[in-house]
């Protein structure tokens, strides 16, 4: 009897909870107005099935701090400007070589017509407030109309003040009221993990933002320019970046997007910036003089490998071996010959030529420096009057 009574509430409690499950699933209405549930102070149970989640939360004050770069994207993006650089079209050539460095710019992608004008895509940053510009020289160079689009949708045509092509640096300069300016920086106070922003028009689909880190700092000997001293950033660059912003976590501008590592044409997360202190030295002198005054001693330098100093019999000698002179330039004219080895240019000692390239290029010409040599085992001293570079060509020497 116990037996049978037990088995009957087992059973009815089994169908009262499938019961309620199923209400609960398909009316959940019905258990909210249960008699048995005291609706909330104010709310009666007619209207209790329409309570669901609780208010959201109220929107902060404009005075919290969010996370992230907002406050650096919004003080210079309005600085940063599209570029549309037209030229003519280029003569027929066989097929290109892909190259492992590429430029994100001019000209863009391969939609380009057989016949009409090309079109380059790039970035520029608004840095006076009287219109000047700072640009990459491969966004313009050879353009016949340089048209330039703020972020507030004003368009203007730009005059070119001069170019740079050896650190790939160009001016440009707009007629407009009221630009927006961004903030200089300071590159050399950047270090290696620094937050950055690239910010540009990458496939023309609109101003963008990217994000990352300095991945790296001085980057040279990439064969991308004759003067190199990249940041090097993983914040996506893509074509149409070129000449944009990078920017510190401040929104100051600390470098001028130029260039990526890609097989492809897109980010790989290898990007590289002229540094503002560089671009901004370039900018002043093609302002004042439309050009780059640099030095120029006519040699052809070439790493002094330890195989090549025991051939040559140079001992321990540390420097660049002068692999030939130009004819009738101060090198020549001084008395310096091939197989020379060029220890200091003044009083900074060179041990690459990177080294002899930047310290030949930071002298004045017309101005008179002396040079470290050694000959063999003797040391020799060598005065020269310096020379003005010529401009840039494939075979440049220093």
């Amino acid at each position: 009897m116990l037996k049978r009574l037990w088995l009957i509430f087992a059973q009815t409690v089994t169908v009262a909870l499938a019961a309620v499950f199923v209400i609960a699933t398909l009316k959940p209405q019905w258990l909210q107005t249960a008699p048995w549930r005291k609706p909330p102070d104010g709310v009666t149970a007619q209207t209790a099935h329409q309570i669901a989640l609780p208010p959201a939360p109220p929107s902060p004050p404009a005075s919290v701090v969010r996370a992230g770069f907002a406050h650096a994207a919004r003080i210079a993006a309005p600085a940063v400007v599209s570029i549309t650089a037209s030229k003519a079209p280029p003569r027929a050539t066989g097929r290109a070589r892909e190259p492992l460095f590429g430029f994100p710019g001019f000209p863009f992608g391969p939609r380009q017509p057989r016949n009409g004008p090309q079109l380059g895509l790039g970035s520029g940053v608004i840095i006076s407030a009287d219109g000047v510009l700072l640009t990459n020289n491969h966004v313009v160079e050879g353009a016949s109309d340089i048209e330039v689009m703020l972020s507030d949708g004003r368009q203007a045509r730009a005059q070119l003040i001069g170019t740079d092509p050896e650190t790939d640096v160009a001016v440009l300069k707009i007629a407009l009221p009221d630009l927006p300016v961004i903030t200089l920086g300071d590159a050399a106070s950047l270090a290696v993990g620094d937050a950055v922003l690239a910010i540009g028009n990458p496939f023309n689909v609109g101003q963008t933002v990217t994000s990352g880190i300095v991945s790296a700092l001085g980057r040279n000997q990439l064969g991308i320019n004759t003067f190199e001293n990249f940041i090097q950033t993983d914040a996506a660059i893509n074509p149409g970046n070129s000449g944009g912003a990078l920017v510190d976590a401040d929104g100051r501008l600390v470098g001028i997007n130029t260039a990526i590592f890609s097989r492809s044409g897109g980010s790989l997360g290898i990007g590289f910036a002229i540094p503002v202190d560089v671009a901004r030295q370039v900018a002043a002198a093609l302002l004042k003089d439309g050009a780059v005054a640099r030095g120029y001693i006519g040699v052809q330098p070439r790493e002094l490998t330890p195989e090549l100093a025991e051939a040559l019999k140079l001992g321990e000698a540390k420097g660049v071996l002068i692999g030939g002179v130009v004819a009738d330039e101060p090198a020549a004219n001084a008395g310096i010959k091939p197989g020379d080895v060029l220890t200091r240019i003044g009083t900074h000692a060179v041990a690459t030529p990177a080294e002899l390239l930047a310290s030949v290029a930071a002298l004045k010409p017309r101005t008179q420096v002396e040079v470290g040599v050694q000959r063999g085992g003797k040391a020799m001293v060598f005065r020269l009057a310096v020379a003005q570079r010529p401009p840039l060509r494939r075979d440049q020497d220093d």
